[in-house]
């Protein structure tokens, strides 16, 4: 358990992301946690921030680009391929292995209650449940292969697979790099990546509590 907290600090910690294989290692994150089964833990949301703070600092050299607009456009169109990419895995596996999916008993890889959370979700928005599971954590890595598992339209998968990338990793990436340079977030990194976390499961969160009440 502590191995497991200490490298999900140092996925939060900026320079050990940029000694450790840089902004090309969040791109491989970014394709785990939004397909595969085992990523639903990963931190994608305060990944894609930091992601956007790098970029943005000055003190930095950073590629392939001299400037950091060039390299803000650049990264986010590589993230939204990746998270995109991530989606359709997750798609084929749910179309390909659905009887896992079936299955009532927990594995050590795939717990039901996630399964359901995400399935309930999807049945409820459709469509637009790949877009906003962009923003939930586990979630988002269920969405797509639920999708899948009940054969979802593959025309309008495609679609909001897409719309659902690049509004998730244009708002928060462009976040990061906007609030880069500010010393005070800085500072405060982990409140603000606290906040992040916060506030994007605060929905799956309340509904939990909704459900148990119900």
């Amino acid at each position: 358990m502590e191995l497991f907290i200490e490298s999900i600090q140092h996925l939060l910690d900026p320079d050990w992301i940029m000694k450790n294989g840089g902004l090309y290692l969040v791109l491989l994150i970014l394709f785990i946690e939004t397909g595969i089964i085992i990523g639903f833990f990963l931190p994608g949301d305060p990944l894609l921030f930091i992601s956007g703070m790098v970029i943005a600092s000055t003190n930095e050299i950073h590629y392939p680009f001299s400037d950091s607009i060039s390299n803000l456009f650049f990264w986010m169109i590589l993230f939204t391929g990746s998270t995109i990419l991530g989606n359709f895995f997750g798609y084929w596996f749910g179309n390909r292995f659905f009887y896992i999916f079936s299955r009532e008993k927990d594995t050590w890889f795939l717990k039901r209650k996630h399964v359901n959370v995400a399935k309930q979700f999807y049945d409820k928005k459709g469509g637009f449940a790949i877009v906003i599971a962009r923003f939930l954590p586990i979630v988002r890595t269920f969405a797509p292969i639920i999708a899948g598992t009940v054969r979802m339209d593959y025309k309008n998968f495609v679609f909001f697979n897409i719309f659902g990338a690049v509004l998730w990793v244009a708002s928060l990436t462009s976040l990061g790099y906007v609030l880069g340079n500010n010393s005070w977030v800085k500072s405060n990194l982990e409140f603000i990546i606290l906040g992040i976390v916060l506030l994007v499961t605060a929905p799956v969160i309340l509904k939990l509590i909704l459900n148990k009440k119900s």
